[in-house]
C-alpha cells in the first residue's frame, strides 16, 4: 500500500478541530493563514499520498479562506504548484491584483512561491489536488507560472486524463505497492506538464517524450470508455485519434504490446473478474462475453481458453469452489 496521511475532523474535540486543520495542512502543503466561519466546530477530512516527487490530496472541507502571504513565503518555500480539481462546492482566488472564480470541474494553479488568497463557498467544497515541484516540470518557471489564474476545465482533454488520475489512486490505493509511488509521480507529472503546454499554447516546450507518453495514455482512456463496444479495433481507435495505424503500433510497440493485444488483454481482464465475482453467477458466460466485446460465445472461448489455460465454464466453476462459505 502506499504511503497516506488521513485526517478527520470528527476525531478531535469540537474547539481543536479548525486549529488542528490549519496544521495539517500547512504541513502537507506549505505555512497558510486560514480563517474560516465555521472555526468554532470545523467539519473537514484530508487524505494525502505521496507518490515520489509529487504528492496528492482529497480533501473536503467547510468555508475556508487561504493565504498565503509574502511573509510565509519568505519563512518556508517549498516551490511547488499546486494545482486542485473543484469536485463540489465553488470558491475564487486573487493574485497579484487579478481574480478568477472556481465552479464544479474546474481546474485552479497557484504557486507556494508567490502570493495568494483562495477561498471557498458557504457550502461545503471537496476537491481533489496534486502538489509538484516546480523544477519537475520541463518547462521555464516564468512561462509556467503565466498558467496561474487560467481558466482549465477537468471534464476535456488532458484535464480530464488527470482528473480521472488523481481520482482513481485517491480512491483506492490499495492494489499499489511503495516501489509504484516514484513511477506513478511520473505519470503524474508527465499529464501536469502536458495540462500547463495546453494551456499555454507552449507544446514545443515539451520534450517529445512527453508528448508520446501523454497521448498514448488519451488513448488508453479512449479504449477503456469503449472497451465493450464489438468494433473497437485498432483501426477504429486510429481514426478516433486522429492517428495513422502505423504510428498507433509503433506507440504501443514501446509498450512492449500491440494495440490490438492491449484491448484484447484489457476485455478477457474484465471477463476473467466478473467470471469471478459470486454476485455475477447468475448472468450467462454469452452475455459476459458480449458485455465485454465477444458478440461470438465460441471466439470468446477459444481465446479464454489459450490465455488461462481452461475455458471460461471450468473458470468461473473453480472460482465458485474457491469463495469462502
Amino acid at each position: 500500500m502506499l504511503t497516506q496521511t488521513v485526517f478527520r475532523s470528527e476525531d478531535l474535540p469540537a474547539a481543536d478541530r479548525f486549529d488542528a486543520w490549519c496544521e495539517i495542512v500547512g504541513r502537507v502543503h506549505a505555512p497558510l493563514k486560514m480563517t474560516s466561519d465555521f472555526a468554532a466546530d470545523f467539519r473537514s477530512h484530508l487524505r494525502c499520498i505521496s507518490l515520489g516527487e509529487a504528492t496528492v490530496y482529497s480533501a473536503t472541507f467547510q468555508q475556508t479562506t487561504f493565504y498565503r502571504t509574502p511573509q510565509l513565503i519568505s519563512r518556508c518555500d517549498p516551490e511547488a504548484y499546486h494545482l486542485s480539481v473543484v469536485l463540489s462546492g465553488e470558491g475564487g482566488m486573487v493574485w497579484d491584483g487579478h481574480e478568477a472564480a472556481y465552479r464544479p470541474h474546474d481546474i485552479h494553479i497557484v504557486s507556494t512561491s508567490l502570493p495568494f488568497e483562495v477561498w471557498s463557498g458557504r457550502l461545503p467544497a471537496t476537491i481533489v489536488s496534486v502538489e509538484i515541484p516546480r523544477a519537475a516540470l520541463p518547462l521555464p518557471c516564468n512561462r509556467a507560472d503565466l498558467a496561474i489564474g487560467r481558466q482549465m476545465s477537468g471534464r476535456e482533454g488532458v484535464g480530464v486524463l488527470l482528473t480521472q488520475f488523481l481520482t482513481h489512486v485517491l480512491a483506492d490505493a490499495d492494489p499499489y505497492r511503495p516501489d509504484d509511488a516514484p513511477r506513478l509521480g511520473t505519470v503524474l507529472t508527465d499529464l501536469v506538464a502536458a495540462l500547463f503546454a495546453h494551456t499555454l499554447a507552449a507544446e514545443p516546450l515539451l520534450p517529445p517524450e512527453i508528448h508520446r507518453h501523454t497521448l498514448l495514455r488519451r488513448i488508453q482512456s479512449f479504449i477503456h470508455h469503449n472497451l465493450g463496444e464489438h468494433d473497437l479495433t485498432p483501426s477504429r481507435v486510429a481514426a478516433a485519434m486522429n492517428l495513422s495505424r502505423g504510428y498507433l503500433h509503433r506507440l504501443f510497440q514501446q509498450e512492449g504490446i500491440t494495440a490490438a493485444g492491449y484491448i484484447r488483454r484489457l476485455r478477457l481482464e474484465a471477463a476473467r473478474r466478473d467470471l469471478a465475482d459470486p454476485a455475477q453467477r447468475g448472468i450467462p458466460i454469452h452475455a459476459i462475453a458480449a458485455r465485454w466485446g465477444y458478440p461470438r460465445a465460441a471466439d470468446f472461448t477459444r481465446v479464454f481458453r489459450d490465455t488461462y489455460g481452461m475455458p471460461p465454464i471450468e473458470y468461473r466453476r473453480d472460482g465458485v469452489r474457491r469463495q469462502p462459505c
